[in-house]
C-alpha cells in the first residue's frame, strides 16, 4: 500500500508539504514555508515523519526546515546543490542524485533534474497502482538548467503554478528586454531564474549588471556579468538582482534610495514591497516562465501516461483551459491511495 496526503500544496499558490508513505516510510516531500507574511501550513497530521526528500530550495519547498522538531527530527535528503543552497543546513543530510536511482531508508526512487532552480528534481517512486511522480517545480523552457525527461507514472502531482498560461519564454524575453531599455531593476529569487535572465537580456542587446549573489550563480554556470551594489548602481542600468519582490536584497537597498524602475516577475504575496509598488502603479510586473505552461502539463499528462495528474499550487476554479484540457485526468484529492 502507498498513500499520498497534500498537507499542503493544492487548491491554491502554497507552501509545499505532501505526505507520501510507502514502504513501511512516512517521507515527506518538500517542506515548504508560505509565501505570505506569517503564513504556516498546518503540520497537525503529518504525525512523526521518517525522512524529509526536498524537490529544491527555495522557500515555499524548504523554508519550514526549522519545523524538523515537530516532526520528530527527520532526517533530510536532497541534492548536494539544494543542500548547498539552504541558509542552515540541518543535521542528518544525505545527498541525492539530479539524475538517477536512489534509495531513502530503503525506498526506491528515481530521480532527474526539473529546470527549475539549481538541483532542482523530480522524483518518481514504484507504487502498486503504477507508480507515482512528484514533478516538485519543473520548467521546460530554461536555458542554463535542463529539465530531463519524465517516466511514466499513473499518478503525477504536478506543479501547475502558471494554470492557463501558454505564452512562450521567447515572447516574454523580448517585451521584458524592451521594456527594461533605458534602465530597470529585475528583481529575482536568489538560486532560480537570474542567471538565465543575464543570459537571454545580454543577447537581446543589453548591458546587464548582476547583484553579487546572482553574479556568483552566474559564473558557476559558465557566464562572467558584470557586478553592481548599492553604492554603484544608477537608475539607466538593467540590474538583475536577488529579492523577488524587493523585500530584501540589492532590490530593498534601491527602493529605499530612490529613483529606481522597478519589473517584477516572480508571484507577488500580497505582503509584499512589490504588491505595494504595484497597485500604486509604482512598478510593472512582466512574466518570465519558470514554471510549466498549459502546453507543458498536457504534454507531461501525455508522455507519463497519468491516469491521475495532481495540480499542485493552483486553483483549478482560476484555470478554466486546464481543467478542460486535462478533464479526463485530473484529479483534486488531498488524499489517495496510489
Amino acid at each position: 500500500m502507498a498513500r499520498l496526503t497534500a498537507l499542503s500544496g493544492l487548491g491554491g499558490k502554497s507552501a509545499a508539504v505532501f505526505l507520501l508513505q510507502i514502504g513501511g516510510r512516512r517521507l515527506l516531500l518538500d517542506l515548504g514555508d508560505g509565501l505570505e507574511q506569517g503564513d504556516r501550513p498546518d503540520l497537525s497530521r503529518a504525525g512523526r515523519v521518517d525522512a524529509v526528500l526536498l524537490s529544491h530550495a527555495h522557500i515555499d519547498h524548504a523554508g519550514g526546515l526549522d519545523r524538523l522538531a515537530e516532526l520528530g527530527r527527520p532526517e533530510i535528503h536532497a541534492s548536494a546543490a539544494t543542500l548547498d543552497q539552504l541558509p542552515q543546513r540541518p543535521q542528518h543530510c544525505h545527498v541525492l542524485p539530479e539524475r538517477g536511482a536512489a534509495q531513502v531508508l530503503g525506498v526506491p526512487l528515481c530521480t532527474g533534474r526539473a529546470g527549475h532552480a539549481p538541483g532542482g528534481i523530480w522524483m518518481r517512486f514504484d507504487t502498486p497502482q503504477g507508480g507515482f511522480l512528484y514533478t516538485g517545480d519543473f520548467s521546460t523552457e530554461a536555458a542554463l538548467l535542463p529539465c530531463d525527461p519524465f517516466p511514466p507514472a499513473a499518478t503525477v502531482l504536478a506543479d501547475a503554478s502558471y494554470g492557463d498560461r501558454d505564452t512562450g519564454l521567447p515572447a516574454q524575453i523580448a517585451a521584458l528586454a524592451q521594456a527594461a531599455r533605458g534602465g530597470a531593476v529585475l528583481p529575482c529569487p536568489a538560486d532560480g531564474r537570474g542567471p538565465d535572465m543575464i543570459a537571454a537580456l545580454t543577447r537581446a542587446g543589453l548591458d546587464v549588471q548582476a547583484c553579487p549573489r546572482i553574479a556568483a550563480e552566474a559564473r558557476r554556470l559558465g557566464l562572467d556579468p558584470q557586478v553592481t551594489d548599492a553604492a554603484r548602481a544608477t537608475p539607466h542600468q538593467v540590474i538583475v538582482a536577488a529579492g523577488a519582490n524587493a523585500e530584501d536584497g540589492l532590490p530593498a537597498q534601491l527602493l529605499a534610495r530612490g529613483g529606481f524602475r522597478f519589473i517584477f516577475s516572480s508571484h507577488v504575496p500580497r505582503t509584499s514591497p512589490a504588491a505595494a509598488l504595484l497597485a500604486e502603479a509604482r512598478a510593472q510586473w512582466m512574466g518570465w516562465n519558470v514554471h510549466p505552461r498549459l502546453c507543458d502539463l498536457v504534454a507531461l499528462a501525455q508522455a507519463t501516461r497519468a491516469r491521475r495528474l495532481l495540480p499542485a499550487f493552483v486553483d483549478p476554479a482560476t484555470a478554466p483551459r486546464l481543467a478542460a484540457a486535462l478533464a479526463d485526468r485530473l484529479c483534486l484529492a488531498a488524499d489517495l491511495e496510489i
